[in-house]
């Protein structure tokens, strides 16, 4: 279904989230909610408040605290017909279920050939600046883009995580849905009318002629932040939000590059062999005879995200950071 503007409101990160499942639970009985907390606390961040309401407790259920396991109910569920959202409340936790996200979920219809599938969600959480310490503060995101199998989806604002988690719920394949939770509280226009987003088709935020700035979840508002700064000194910014690392729509980003001749790309995840590098190789090997200079990259800090609010923040890209490495990379630092 194509993209729809009218009627726009304004609403949080948050409450789009929660109106996707709402809808996509109303829409398809097949559809529940699973997960750590889910029903009556509504998860640590208040999203799914009031669904339990309206879904009874046979839809949306709290679960033991075993991530493996009911991930392994989730997996089996989808597989007999059900369509299951998995609430993992810590992207930090996915660690648990990596067995049978990596080795169970993603292989299942390559190895019935084609005969069984899993249409399930996985929604988790990344980000750090929250004050939560080094096991509840990562990104992690890079780890199921690597697998085959696996769709991996990254909103940066209402309008995309509503859109975007309907088709994620509405796909035959299991797809991780990573939610910034740093970005809960942010608003944005969101139509009040149905629509979608389909996967693997990246957005850009705002265009620009000098240098193309590529963002993944929270990054996108730094850079975002960063282009408002680098317009003040008459440097032209594009930002560009993939909002899906897999599958990858590498076209659009090539061909902003292609225009600008100058890129940056900007991810929330360790830098070391991390989603940042895979951008950044694509956009070198797609635009290597259009670059004016090195595609650079930035991530977070390879250390344990620590407690310590200054610390923590110290370990993080920040708009000034973005806005000091394009001015140099355009020539006028």
């Amino acid at each position: 279904m194509p993209e729809v503007q009218s009627q726009v409101r304004e609403i949080t990160f948050a409450e789009a989230v929660r109106e996707a499942l709402a809808e996509e639970m109303r829409r398809d009985p097949r559809v529940f909610i699973m997960g750590e907390d889910v029903a009556e606390a509504g998860t640590p961040f208040k999203v799914l408040s009031g669904l339990v309401e309206e879904f009874g407790t046979s839809r949306v259920v709290d679960t033991p605290i075993s991530e493996a396991g009911f991930t392994g109910v989730g997996v089996g569920a989808a597989m007999t017909g059900l369509r299951p959202v998995v609430d993992i409340m810590f992207g930090d936790f996915i660690t648990l279920t990596m067995d049978q996200m990596v080795n169970q979920a993603a292989k299942v219809h390559y190895m019935s050939g084609g005969k069984w599938k899993v249409p399930m969600v996985m929604r988790t959480t990344l980000g750090a600046a929250r004050r939560s310490a080094a096991q509840h503060s990562q990104s992690l995101h890079a780890w199921f883009s690597h697998v085959p199998g696996l769709k991996v989806v990254m909103p940066s604002t209402p309008y995309d995580a509503k859109g975007l988690l309907k088709t994620a719920i509405r796909d035959d394949n299991p797809v991780i849905f990573f939610e910034d939770k740093m970005s809960y509280k942010l608003k944005g226009p969101v139509p009040s009318e149905e629509y979608t987003i389909p996967l693997g088709v990246a957005d850009i935020k705002r265009e620009g002629s000098d240098i193309t700035l590529v963002g993944t979840s929270s990054m996108v508002q730094l850079a975002l932040e960063a282009a408002a700064l680098l317009e003040e000194a008459d440097v032209s910014a594009e930002v560009v939000d993939p909002r899906t690392t897999w599958p990858l729509d590498e076209h659009t980003l090539i061909e902003s590059v292609k225009k600008t001749s100058r890129a940056i790309v900007m991810d929330e995840g360790y830098g070391r062999y991390g989603v940042a590098a895979e951008l950044a190789a694509t956009i070198a090997e797609g635009a290597f005879h259009y670059l004016d200079g090195p595609v650079q990259r930035m991530g977070a800090m390879h250390v344990p995200i620590p407690f310590s609010p200054p610390l923590e923040d110290a370990t993080l890209p920040t708009a000034n950071m973005i806005f000091e490495a394009a001015m140099k990379l355009c020539g006028r630092s």
